[in-house]
């Protein structure tokens, strides 16, 4: 057993059996390690604990009694039964261990802002995340996916939360399944086919109300990005720019937030849309221009960013933007779509612009000429365009 402080926190370390014969002892160490302070919680780490007794338990409580902010992390499966029968889990926040995945040798098939996903087996991947987020943040989204399940979004339900080297990952099943960019790196003659099912699929999402309090809104978002941005613009556009997005209704209307090709699968013959770490409410010109930055706004400098992210060449970037694009809108007339992009293309460039800002990755000379392309493109927007409303055709699921 031995004691960790972090920050006003004290984390202690459990192992063995506790039970009649030591909990004395237990107790008595424990105590000598927190005398003299006085965290604000006490952890007990117990993923080398094998077995606690009913003597055990009443050093706990007892030592709640004392520090009345008590947790209890990483409890493998056999303790966390005890401590679930007991009523413990209702007393205090109690951790399951988690299963420990290794990716070594597995194939990457997809990589977002947030994660990496690996194909573990032939059933099930794993999605690694980049940053060792908090596992309750993990469980939350599941929550989420499971909450698009019951709205009637065909998506894969993560079933376990694994630890993967420094961080975490979540666990889907998805047999044999291959995302729309490997489809059309693949299998480029099927461009029409993939546009037909992303659009259709991208409909069905977003004729799907939300209940409310349910989701965060996305249009929240645009305007935290657009406020810190709009002193980086010239002749009071940033201004503007920021008047423009307030003005943009709010929606109770599902959108996805990182709808590309990679978070398209194909699994036998169902189409799965997977990654609901951004689902939100809010209207479609927020979801169109994180689909304009997928395929074309962050490689517009340099077209090989995006076959270095989706697999497949610029060129298959841009015609299946176009083609989603104008089915998405359609029956609307080429002069409308092209009004209704420029009006896509000035949120996408204000969220690229505080992207690249908040980054930090302005260092190099490609970086100081990509931010060049895309300021000098939503100042040349703005310029043209006193509102960012957009009339859209009646939304049907195809």
């Amino acid at each position: 057993m031995n004691e960790q402080s972090g920050g006003n926190c004290a984390v202690i370390a459990l192992s063995g059996k506790i039970d009649s014969g030591n909990a004395a002892q237990t107790e008595q160490q424990i105590m000598d390690q927190l005398a003299g302070k006085q965290p604000s919680e006490v952890v007990l780490n117990a993923d080398a604990l094998e077995y606690i007794s009913s003597a055990g338990l009443r050093v706990i409580l007892r030592l709640k009694q004392k520090y009345p902010e008590v947790r209890i992390i990483n409890a493998r499966p056999e303790v966390y039964e005890i401590l679930e029968i007991t009523g413990f889990t209702e007393m205090m926040p109690v951790g399951k261990a988690y299963r420990v995945v290794s990716v070594e040798g597995c194939k990457l098939i997809g990589e977002g802002y947030s994660g990496r996903v690996y194909r573990i087996d032939r059933e099930t991947v794993v999605k690694v995340y980049k940053n060792a987020v908090d596992p309750e943040e993990i469980r939350q989204g599941q929550e989420i996916s499971r909450l698009a399940l019951v709205l009637g979004l065909p998506t894969a339900i993560s079933y376990d939360v694994v630890r993967v080297g420094d961080s975490y990952g979540s666990v889907f099943e998805l047999l044999n399944a291959r995302s729309f960019a490997e489809v059309l790196a693949e299998e480029p003659e099927r461009l029409d086919w993939c546009v037909k099912e992303y659009v259709g699929l991208l409909k069905k999402v977003h004729s799907i109300v939300a209940p409310k309090g349910k989701l965060p809104s996305i249009k929240k978002c645009a305007v935290e990005k657009a406020e810190s941005i709009k002193d980086d613009l010239p002749d009071g556009l940033g201004e503007k720019l920021l008047h423009m997005i307030c003005r943009i209704p709010e929606s109770d209307h599902l959108t996805h937030g990182d709808y590309h090709t990679k978070n398209i699968v194909l699994s036998g013959d169902e189409v799965l849309l997977i990654d609901m770490d951004n689902l939100s409410t809010g209207h479609p010109i927020f979801e169109l221009a994180q689909m304009y930055k997928s395929f074309v706004g962050f490689s517009e400098y340099n077209p090989e960013i995006v076959h270095e992210f989706q697999g497949y060449p610029a060129d298959i970037a841009r015609e299946f933007w176009k083609r989603s694009r104008d089915s998405y809108l359609a029956p609307l007339s080429e002069l409308e779509i092209e009004e209704i992009e420029e009006k896509v293309r000035c949120v996408a460039y204000a969220e690229l612009i505080e992207w690249k800002k908040r980054s930090g990755s302005l260092d190099s000379e490609e970086d100081r000429a990509t931010m060049k392309l895309w300021r000098d493109n939503l100042v040349s927007l703005l310029r043209k365009h006193d509102s960012l409303l957009i009339d859209l055709p009646a939304l049907e699921a195809e």
